[in-house]
C-alpha cells in the first residue's frame, strides 16, 4: 500500500443511510471535525431533516441501480468533483428461520446489503483512482464473521460484505485506495425496528416450525431501549469510522462492542462444534428475553 501524502488527506466523504442511528451520528461528528460531508437517505422528509443541520444530502435508494447512479453523480458535483471517503453503512436485517425466508425476502436482503453497497463502491473507486487516492469503510458486523440463528439473510449478506472486502484489499493493493470493515455488536439504533417490519413482511408465523421462537422474538424486536448486553452508542461505530478516514495507515477490521471481541477471540480458539454449542445458548438465551 502506498503511503498518504500531504495532499491525499480525507476531507471529501460519502456517507449512507443517514436517517437515523449510525449514518446521522457520521455525518453530525465527521463534519464537527470538519469533513466536508454529503449523507444518502431514501425518503424525501429525511433529506430534508438533515439539509435543517446544514448537512448536504442526496436521494439514494440502494435497491435501485439507477438511483444509485443518479445520487453518486449528484454527491460527486456537490462535493466539487473529489470524494476522498466512502462509508458504506446503509443496511437492514430480515429476521426469520432460514427455511422460512422466501427467495423474494433474500432478494431485497441482498439487493441493499450488497449488490448496492457494491454497486456504489465500484463507482467510488472509479473515481478514487483517476485521484490516486481514496479510504473505503464498509460498515459490517460481527455477524459477519459469526452466524445467530434467526438472522440468516443478515449472516449471509454481512459474510458476502465481508468477503468483498477482504478481495478489493487484495486488487487495490497496488493503489492509495485502503479498504476497512467495522464490525460492531450490539448498537443502539433503528434496527429492531425496521427489522420488525420486514419480519411481518415476509415471515409467516403460523405454518413455520418455529412458531414458538418467534413469540419470543417478536418481544425481543418490540423491546424498548436495548435489547441486549454490552450496547453501545452509535459514537462508538463512528470514532471507528473516523479513525479509519484519519490514520496514516488505517485498520483492516475494527472491532467495536464486546460481543465482538469476544466471538473472534471464541471463532480462533474453539472446535466449530464448540463454537456452534455457545452460539445456540446465546440464541437460547433470547428466547427467555
Amino acid at each position: 500500500m502506498k503511503k498518504q501524502s500531504q495532499k491525499s488527506k480525507v476531507r471529501n466523504v460519502l456517507v449512507t443511510g443517514c436517517s437515523s442511528g449510525i449514518g446521522l451520528r457520521a455525518t453530525d461528528m465527521l463534519q464537527a471535525r470538519g469533513f466536508n460531508v454529503v449523507a444518502t437517505v431514501r425518503q424525501a422528509e429525511d433529506k430534508v431533516m438533515l439539509e435543517k443541520r446544514n448537512i448536504k444530502v442526496v436521494l439514494m435508494d440502494l435497491a435501485d441501480e439507477s438511483s444509485i447512479n443518479q445520487g453518486f453523480e449528484q454527491a460527486l458535483k456537490l462535493l466539487n468533483g473529489r470524494l476522498d471517503g466512502l462509508f458504506n453503512n446503509a443496511a437492514f436485517g430480515q429476521p426469520g428461520a432460514v427455511e422460512d425466508l422466501s427467495r423474494q425476502a433474500l432478494r431485497e436482503q441482498f439487493e441493499t446489503n450488497v449488490f448496492g453497497t457494491q454497486q456504489l463502491t465500484n463507482l467510488a473507486i472509479a473515481q478514487m483512482r483517476k485521484q490516486g487516492f481514496g479510504r473505503i469503510v464498509y460498515n459490517s458486523s460481527v455477524l459477519g464473521f459469526v452466524s445467530m440463528a434467526y438472522r440468516g439473510a443478515y449472516n449471509a449478506s454481512k459474510y458476502a460484505i465481508e468477503g468483498l472486502a477482504d478481495t478489493l484489499r487484495l486488487e487495490l493493493a497496488d493503489t492509495n485506495i485502503s479498504v476497512s470493515l467495522i464490525e460492531p455488536g450490539p448498537i443502539t439504533s433503528q434496527f429492531r425496528a425496521n427489522a420488525f417490519a420486514r419480519y411481518q413482511q415476509h415471515i409467516d408465523i403460523n405454518s413455520s416450525a418455529h412458531f414458538e421462537t418467534y413469540e419470543a422474538m417478536e418481544a425481543r424486536l418490540q423491546k424498548s431501549g436495548p435489547a441486549a448486553p454490552f450496547t453501545l452508542p452509535p459514537d462508538a461505530v463512528v470514532e471507528k469510522c473516523l479513525h479509519a478516514f484519519e490514520a496514516a495507515r488505517p485498520k483492516i477490521r475494527y472491532y467495536v462492542t464486546f460481543p465482538t471481541y469476544l466471538f473472534a477471540v471464541l471463532k480462533r480458539l474453539l472446535p466449530v462444534r464448540a463454537l456452534d454449542w455457545f452460539l445456540r445458548k446465546v440464541s437460547d438465551s433470547e428466547k427467555r428475553a
